[in-house]
């Protein structure tokens, strides 16, 4: 039982440990700080998914009907392409968002001051140096202040997120080989302990994924200008189109 857990364990990490659309997606999340633990649950549960699927024997089904997964691959290739298409378009553009990383805005100067406070709780005059305001042109000149250039992002609503991310999982077939061909078929050179092995496979993706979405927290002090995430989109259009051509591209 052990072993087998422990072997599940260790070929789901290794199998799941690398760049592609799936953890992608949930590092950019996580970067952002939306949503990061509602996807990475996504991703987790959707692997145990394809698993316990692949331990089943749905593998042999589906090496039986070729059909199905060409048209799983041709629709993973639309939608990747689409999302490389988008990530592109974000690193093209001149201007781009900012991140927020602690929530807050950076603290405003203190302003300075007209009248010095005296011991006695009196204030004295301005000096010649000093030129005095009043209330009205204080307001008048805070409202014309121009805003900012740099937007904030603004956060993403949870049901897009969720979906773009469903989509990323299911309509990958690199997902497929690895969950339901490769770990069931050596799931069952397990014997009765292929649970055990699927147990702990889904554990790795569990553990990965989380680690994944709360370690990508800290890369935001980093990211926090627009020229960050022009550079972070261009990867991720980059690997994105490159995966969906992969899936297409005779071998």
């Amino acid at each position: 039982m052990t072993s087998a857990l422990l072997a599940g364990f260790g070929l789901g990490l290794s199998l799941i440990v690398a760049i592609g659309a799936q953890n992608l997606f949930v590092l950019r999340q996580g970067i952002r700080r939306e949503h990061a633990l509602a996807v990475a649950a996504v991703c987790a549960v959707s692997d145990a998914a394809l698993i316990a699927l692949g331990v089943s024997g749905l593998g042999f089904v589906l090496h039986s009907a070729p059909w199905l997964v060409t048209a799983v691959r041709w629709a993973g290739f639309a939608f990747l392409l689409c999302y490389g298409v988008l990530a592109a378009r974000r690193a093209l553009r001149r201007s781009g968002e900012a991140l927020v990383v602690d929530g807050a805005d950076a603290p405003a100067a203190p302003a300075r001051e007209t009248a010095h406070p005296r011991r006695d709780g009196q204030r004295d005059a301005p000096s010649r140096h000093e030129c005095p305001v009043s209330p009205d042109a204080g307001a008048a000149a805070a409202v014309a202040a121009p805003a900012p250039a740099v937007a904030v992002a603004a956060p993403a609503r949870l049901l897009p997120v969720l979906a773009t991310c469903l989509a990323l999982t299911w309509l990958n077939p690199h997902v497929y080989l690895d969950t339901v061909f490769l770990l069931g078929s050596v799931a069952s050179t397990h014997g009765a302990d292929r649970w055990w092995f699927a147990a702990g496979a889904a554990t790795a993706s569990v553990v990965w994924f989380f680690a994944l979405a709360l370690g990508a927290r800290y890369l935001g002090r980093w990211l926090a200008t627009p020229r960050a995430w022009r550079i972070l989109d261009g990867v991720i259009a980059v690997v994105m189109i490159a995966i969906a051509v992969s899936l297409v591209w005779p071998a």
